[in-house]
């Protein structure tokens, strides 16, 4: 069966994701609403080049970004448009929002339509103190200590924006929503300036 996954566009040549997302053949769907519905707002798109991050790793998943660049610029409208990278990293208590098609429930339950919940920025330390030893400089925790609102499976690459900006990469959690145990996303502003080399390059 075909895996969902989530990304966003950087640029219309350009869209980001998590590195664990990558399966063996992949296309891009950029304009999308109901997964289930053709509604005429889709560019599906074919694929140059991916690039992952060079110090990616599978199984700490630090670093767990990928940056796809497409064989033709998309063309943006009201329903395809560039998010912006961040200008500086975000604080704790940032409101943000984050969004995809993944399960609604921690046991199953995948939504059509697009769905979006807003979440605040956790400090590091309260990340940190969520999973000991398991947070990296690449890495920011997102969400509610009590639960209840959250990304889950099918979300991964997905985005986290604050104020207009992407600051992170739907990456891993335990379970979806569970007390304190937030999400933790993939840092956008610690990778800018491989971000926007990568880009140059190609």
């Amino acid at each position: 069966g075909e895996t969902e996954l989530s990304g966003v566009a950087l640029s219309p040549a350009w869209v980001v994701s998590a590195a664990h997302c990558c399966p063996d053949s992949m296309q891009v769907i950029l304009g999308d609403h109901n997964i289930q519905v053709f509604e005429h707002t889709e560019h599906l798109m074919r694929i140059e080049t991916i690039v992952w991050h060079p110090s990616y790793d599978y199984q700490t998943l630090d670093h767990d970004i990928m940056l796809i660049k497409l064989a033709h610029p998309v063309r943006t409208d009201a329903y395809v448009q560039p998010v912006s990278l961040p200008t500086a990293c975000p604080a704790a208590g940032t409101s943000c929002v984050v969004s995809g098609w993944g399960n609604i429930l921690s046991d199953g339950g995948d939504p059509y339509n697009l769905q979006c919940v807003n979440i605040p920025i956790l400090s590091n330390a309260e990340c940190e103190g969520s999973y000991p030893g398991m947070i990296t400089s690449t890495m920011l925790c997102a969400g509610y200590l009590e639960g209840g609102k959250d990304a889950c499976q099918g979300d991964s690459g997905g985005p986290l924006v604050c104020n207009g900006e992407l600051q992170g990469i739907v990456s891993w959690g335990v379970g979806c929503a569970q007390k304190d145990q937030p999400g933790v996303y993939t840092k956008v502003c610690s990778l800018l300036p491989w971000i926007k080399s990568t880009m140059a390059a190609n």
